[in-house]
This record gives C-alpha cells, sequence and structure tokens, in this order.
C-alpha cells in the first residue's frame, strides 16, 4: 500500500524516515484560516481532515497522512511568523513561560478517515534580548509555529517538555502507528502491511 504525506514539511517527512517509511510527498494546498471562535484543538483536526482529504481526493487508493501543528500560548495560536519582527514578538512572548503544541494528524485510507490530536506541554527559558535577536537572525524561526523549532537552535530556548517529542516537532510517531492500526494497517520497521 502507498503512503503519501500530504505536507511540504521535511521535519514530517524525516521523522516517517527515520521508522522505515517511505512515503510519496504531495502537500495539500489549503487555506489555513480559523474559523470565528474555532478552538485551538479543532482547528488543528480541522486543518488536518482537509487537508487528508484534499490529497486523498487525488490518491484515492493510497493512504494519506496530513498533520498540522500550532503552538498555544494562553489561548492564542502562535502559528509561523510573517516577518523577522513577528518572530521576534512571537519570542518575547513564550520567553520564561509555558505554552501548550497542538499537533492534529488525519490518515484518509480507502476505507475512512482517522484523526487524533496530540497536546505537549513546553516551557521556554528566560531568554535576553541579544538571544531572540540571534536566535531569529539564524532564519530557523521563520517556517515555524511559534517561531522556533525544538529539534533545530531552538532546542536550546527550551527549558522542559511534557509529552511526545515528535508531536512537537510536526509529526507524532506513535500517533501515526496508532492510525494505521484503526486503518488496519500494521507498522514495522521496514515499512506498513496489512494487520492480521
Amino acid at each position: 500500500m502507498r503512503l503519501v504525506l500530504a505536507s511540504a514539511s521535511p521535519r514530517r517527512l524525516e521523522l516517517l524516515r527515520r521508522i522505515g517509511l517511505r512515503p510519496e510527498v504531495d502537500p495539500a494546498r489549503i487555506e489555513e484560516v480559523p474559523i470565528t471562535d474555532e478552538a485551538p484543538e479543532g482547528y488543528v483536526a480541522r486543518l488536518a481532515r482537509e487537508k487528508a482529504e484534499a490529497v486523498g481526493a487525488r490518491h484515492p487508493d493510497a493512504l494519506v497522512l496530513a498533520g498540522d501543528t500550532v503552538v498555544v500560548l494562553d489561548d492564542r495560536i502562535l502559528e509561523k511568523p510573517g516577518t523577522p519582527r513577528e518572530a521576534r514578538e512571537m519570542l518575547r512572548l513564550l520567553s520564561g513561560r509555558d505554552h501548550h503544541v497542538l499537533t492534529a494528524l488525519a490518515l484518509r485510507s480507502p476505507g475512512g478517515l482517522h484523526g487524533r490530536v496530540d497536546r505537549a506541554r513546553v516551557r521556554f527559558r528566560t531568554l535576553d534580548a541579544a538571544e531572540i535577536v540571534a536566535y531569529v537572525g539564524t532564519g530557523e524561526p521563520m517556517d515555524k509555529a511559534g517561531a522556533y523549532g525544538i529539534q533545530g537552535v531552538g532546542g536550546a530556548l527550551v527549558q522542559e517538555i511534557e509529552g511526545d517529542y515528535s508531536a512537537v516537532v510536526g509529526l507524532s510517531l506513535a500517533g501515526t502507528v496508532e492510525l494505521l492500526r484503526r486503518a488496519g494497517w500494521s507498522w514495522r520497521p521496514d515499512g506498513i502491511q496489512p494487520a492480521n
């Protein structure tokens, strides 16, 4: 069975490759805008579903895996910053505080759609202004929810994490295996096969 990753994220692709999966990549092109009064968890779950359905329409006989990740601070969604200034402001807000990372996954199979949302709590160290400017200067924050990448240089900003590390990176590996199981497939280090 073919597995298609409905994402252009190199981080999601690398995570899947680490556990022996070699998906095709076909990014979803959908509008990512919250609906008025939409809760963060509902928002990421909806986007993951819409991505899986959009790409699934192009690959009806494949397993299509989609994901979406947001950072939430005080019920405010922090998505990818549009400018370095926005990135610096996000990092100032996160400095010395706890926030949550929500990562939704949706797996569309010929038999249906399965989804889940993982929530992790992340605490940042207290950052000084020079650290923030230097980190934004690396360019790393610009394509990441909340303006940081825990798997890169941004890992030095994190004091503590409670939850699934791979979900904070952008795709829960345990969650992926669970969704495959729910769709009737078993994960093995050399790929996926029908569940017995």
